[in-house]
């Protein structure tokens, strides 16, 4: 076992002063090679402009979301917010090391010290400070695991806004705190599907027995915004602006290695939508197009690989179609995954600046299981001392992947610990009573949910 220099072991917490947190997010658009092909109306099939996503968004997160400008100021109004858990500390995970016997550096940037106790409110409060910009008096949304509808219900509380949160079902019931928190922050939380729309019924008529889906949940959630005058949309992942919100993560990670002295030669996150990842990605990656050796590995689960098992397509982003149609890797709008407890990895398609960067060959995604996730999850505690999600597992199993590939090559390796686990403590329980298995999602099955893509 290798022992820690004293210089070392000084540096395994770094933390930015509040003075040096960045003032403005960095925007990959326009640095991605062969750019983004347009989202397209479904009716026409041609490019959608902003006005028509207008009834759902307010103009502010539009003109974000198809913005070519790389720097975009951060308002003192969300700064003031952001500021209450950032700079968010990156850490030397030196014990972890000990334990693999590896001789690669491997550090997280911790974002489960936000209030909610993940990255999500890096965008929730942006988009609510947006939409009070703009005179909205309530915002909708879906959540899968309950992060993200944790993060928009502290946004809304921040700036007086009304919130409704659609929470897949499964997670619903499986993650009861996480509703415990949304309501503490003053949401109404409903399960999804419901009876309280149109679609939710349609689909309850069809499978009264659905685990739920974030398609599903996404779809009830923009029928409520569209129903209401006084009332937008606020999506946790995927879309430009949620990409260019989480940003500050990696822009942070890059002062904070420059303090270590340090770079890391591979980047790692895991992937639902793909916000968490790509935050901490996206600031090195024009690094990466002017030469510099580095690899940015994103982790998926194996019960729903999109980025491995999906189509490079355009598609909804809903179940019910009523989104505009992305082009991004997709299982299909129909797609239905398996109740596993990364319930926020359990979406069918991938942001379409990771998707982009997939085909360009910059990201390499790696499909997971279940077990040997939450086994690395049991690891990183026990050495670490935090309990990290279970979406997080998933990034922590990349990392040590990484270290053990070649445990006596030095390297430095960086990942994202998008959120602790403390509020997802019954899936542990059920870990550690064998209750848990890996899943793979047959491939008949993803077949026939591709069958159902647009035709463009």
């Amino acid at each position: 076992m290798r022992r820690q220099t004293t210089g070392e072991q000084a540096l395994k917490k770094i933390i930015l002063r509040d003075d040096e947190m960045p003032t403005q997010w960095y925007n990959v658009v326009p640095d991605l090679p062969g750019g983004l092909r347009p989202p397209l109306d479904p009716a026409t099939k041609e490019p959608m402009g902003p006005d028509k996503l207008a009834a759902i968004f307010p103009m502010g997160l539009l003109e974000q979301e198809m913005s070519d400008r790389r720097f975009i100021d951060i308002p003192p109004e969300v700064l003031d917010i952001l500021k209450i858990w950032r700079p968010s500390p990156l850490v030397r995970a030196t014990a972890l090391e000990q334990a693999l016997g590896t001789k690669a550096k491997i550090y997280f940037k911790n974002e489960g010290v936000s209030p909610v106790g993940s990255h999500k409110p890096n965008s929730a409060v942006a988009q609510a400070y947006y939409n009070k910009r703009e005179g909205v008096k309530r915002m909708t949304t879906e959540t899968g695991a309950g992060q993200w509808g944790s993060a928009l219900s502290l946004a809304t509380n921040k700036f007086g806004l009304e919130c409704t949160v659609y929470m897949v079902r499964i997670s619903f019931e499986q993650k009861p705190y996480r509703k415990s928190v949304m309501q503490t922050f003053g949401a109404e939380v409903i399960a999804s599907p419901s009876d309280q729309t149109a679609s939710g019924r349609a689909i309850l008529a069809s499978f009264p027995d659905t685990p739920g889906s974030l398609g599903m949940a996404i779809s009830e959630a923009i029928e409520d915004a569209a129903s209401r005058e006084d009332t937008k949309y606020g999506l946790g992942s995927v879309l430009n602006h949620v990409v260019l919100h989480q940003s500050i993560i990696g822009l942070e990670a890059k002062k904070q290695l420059a303090i270590a002295g340090d770079y890391p030669d591979v980047v790692i996150g895991c992937c639902g939508g793909g916000s968490n990842f790509a935050g901490l990605a996206v600031p090195f990656i024009p690094d990466y197009l002017d030469g510099k050796k580095i690899r940015f590995v994103g982790t998926e689960p194996s019960s729903c690989p999109s980025m491995t098992a999906g189509a490079l397509a355009y598609d909804f982003g809903d179940t019910a179609q009523t989104t505009p149609l992305l082009y991004m890797h997709t299982l299909g709008h129909d797609f239905v995954p398996p109740g596993i407890h990364a319930g926020g990895l359990r979406y069918h398609g991938m942001a379409p600046i990771v998707s982009a960067m997939i085909s360009q060959k910059i990201v390499e995604p790696l499909r997971l299981h279940q077990l040997e996730c939450f086994e690395a999850g049991v690891l990183f505690a026990r050495t670490e001392g935090i309990i990290p999600a279970p979406e997080t597992c998933h990034a922590i199993r990349g990392a040590i992947i990484e270290a053990l590939r070649e445990p006596e090559k030095p390297q430095t390796i960086l990942f994202n610990f998008s959120g602790h686990g403390l509020i997802d403590m019954a899936a542990y329980d059920r870990y550690f009573a064998g209750e848990l298995h890996d899943y793979d999602y047959p491939e008949e099955q993803i077949a026939a949910s591709l069958a159902g893509l647009p035709q463009i």
